[in-house]
């Protein structure tokens, strides 16, 4: 396997205007626990009868409410105009977090944190596929920061059949883009460890991550919120293993 950087064009340009109509439809998604519940969502669409691709966008920490960054919105209209149907389920305000986590250290951000979202991400993806101008097998997904995170936690492998979202998984995302998320958590058998060592802390990283399907990571090489080290990591190894 070898790595390619694509235009984010390209990446998502086998899945497939002007601006149509938006819309604020409620997903049904589940809890950890099993238990049913919905999250308001934003859908935005091209002009015309479709069918479109379409791509499933994760907001990042600070949410869609009162304090959002509006970097989900912006990616909406830009993909948009070029012919994609989006949208953006809300994974924090119905939650207790309308103002986003970024800077929430509190015990109840883990409520919220990239593995639940994935279940969010997946019931978006059975919405989508519902809407009759949606071509179903042409959809994907990105997201940054926390939603990049969450975009890794959705397109990792499943472990086993008994991976809640195994079943999602084997007819999931066509393809993705991870904006600067951060690579140093667990997702499926890829583990970061820090260990004391005689000159100081010591990194190790054990274990390989495997996409479902196409996976671009995007990061910067300064970023000191999600730094870009583990990331590298993430790729080379999985590379190494094919």
């Amino acid at each position: 396997m070898r790595t390619r950087v694509w235009p984010l064009a390209l990446v998502f340009v086998f899945l497939g205007g002007c601006v149509g109509t938006t819309t604020g439809p409620s997903i049904p998604t589940t809890a950890p626990n099993g238990a049913g519940e919905n999250i308001p969502a934003v859908l935005v669409k091209p002009d015309g009868p479709g069918p479109f691709p379409a791509i499933v966008i994760l907001h990042d920490c600070s949410g869609l409410g009162p304090r959002s960054s509006g970097a989900p919105e912006r990616w909406a209209r830009e993909l948009t105009k070029q012919g994609y149907v989006i949208v953006i389920p809300d994974s924090f305000t119905t939650r207790g977090h309308a103002d986003g986590v970024c800077t929430d250290t509190s015990p109840s951000r883990t409520e919220v944190n990239p593995v639940r979202r994935a279940r969010d991400a997946y019931a978006a993806l059975a919405y989508v596929r519902t809407l009759p101008y949606v071509s179903g097998e042409r959809v994907g997904l990105m997201g940054g920061s926390h939603g990049g995170s969450t975009t890794l936690a959705s397109m990792v492998a499943p472990e086993s059949d008994r991976d809640p979202l195994a079943r999602d998984k084997r007819a999931g995302f066509a393809a993705a883009v991870a904006l600067y998320p951060g690579c140093a958590a667990r997702f499926g058998g890829w583990r970061v460890t820090r260990q004391s060592g005689a000159s100081g802390p010591v990194t190790g990283y054990s274990g390989v991550y495997k996409p479902i399907a196409p996976l671009l990571i995007l990061i910067g090489e300064d970023d000191d919120w999600t730094p870009a080290e583990a990331c590298r990591k993430l790729t080379d190894i999985a590379q190494l293993a094919g």
